[in-house]
C-alpha cells in the first residue's frame, strides 16, 4: 500500500490507527483512498489492503493578512 506517496507495508491497522502513530487527530484530516474520500465514520474499521493508495491531507488554520 501507499500513504502520502511512501510505500508501505498492510500490518492490519485500520485507518484511525495509522492517523493516531502520525500524531494527528482524525477530527483535523481528511483520508482519500484509491482517489475517492473516505467517511469518517469508516476510519475505525477499514484496515487497508496491498493495493491501497492512501493521501491523508491535514487541515490547518490560516487567515488573510
Amino acid at each position: 500500500m501507499q500513504i502520502n506517496g511512501e510505500q508501505c507495508t498492510p500490518d492490519g491497522k485500520t485507518v484511525t490507527e495509522i492517523i493516531e502513530e502520525r500524531d494527528l487527530k482524525k477530527e483535523m484530516v481528511a483520508v482519500e483512498l484509491n482517489e475517492k474520500i473516505l467517511p469518517k465514520e469508516q476510519y475505525d474499521t477499514y484496515v487497508p489492503q496491498d493495493n491501497d493508495v492512501i493521501e491523508i491531507v491535514q487541515f490547518m488554520g490560516g487567515g488573510c493578512y
